[in-house]
């Protein structure tokens, strides 16, 4: 396990007086979602953005609460009328944050976290240099792909597309203020915490 926080956008001692926006990313299969889903159930007070996808639930999923599902049509029209905070496609299908939702609970001095790719991380660190960005890594690639596999969610062509596409996400890792490595669960939470709590 291992921390490797930058010079610049490195939290303060102090929680701040106002909102602030956290963006949590890192490749496929990371673990990303499992960190996010502790994360919140630890602290109910931090106001998590539920990402709008084109693509279809996985078993368990809930609209509303783990993705907002709608059409490649729907999410183009959203698109064009300027709803999305940033928005990016990753393996066919588009993800994407809405704005005003996450604009207002900022204003209203909430934390607010976003679990989103790479791609749409990088549109809130132009837009919002102020946000707090946290990038997680896997503890080695092997491991990563024994993740990825061992959902039994996707196509050998589709594993292939996310393998290839982690290997270019990890090398912008140093991108982002911070860097933990999802080796051992809890600890990764805890660093986690200490970015937002300290």
């Amino acid at each position: 396990m291992q921390v490797l926080p930058l010079q610049s956008g490195a939290p303060t001692k102090e929680c701040p007086p106002h909102g602030r926006l956290i963006v949590l990313t890192g490749p496929s299969g990371v673990g990303k979602g499992t960190l996010m889903q502790a994360l919140l159930q630890r602290h109910p007070e931090l106001y998590y953005s539920v990402s709008v996808t084109t693509r279809s639930p996985r078993p368990g999923e809930i609209s509303g609460k783990n993705y907002y599902f709608i059409s490649r049509d729907k999410f183009e029209q959203l698109v064009a009328q300027g709803e999305f905070l940033e928005w990016a496609e990753f393996a066919g299908n588009y993800y994407g944050t809405p704005r005003e939702a996450v604009l207002d609970h900022i204003r209203s001095g909430k934390l607010v976290v976003l679990e989103i790719e790479l791609e749409g991380a990088r549109q809130i660190r132009t837009s919002f240099p102020s946000a707090l960005s946290i990038f997680i890594l896997p503890p080695s690639f092997p491991e990563l792909e024994n993740r990825i596999r061992g959902r039994a969610q996707d196509s050998e062509e589709a594993i292939a597309r996310r393998l290839h596409r982690a290997q270019e996400e990890i090398k912008a890792a140093d991108e982002f203020d911070l860097q933990i490595v999802n080796d051992d669960f809890e600890t990764a939470l805890n660093h986690i915490e200490a970015a937002l709590f300290a």
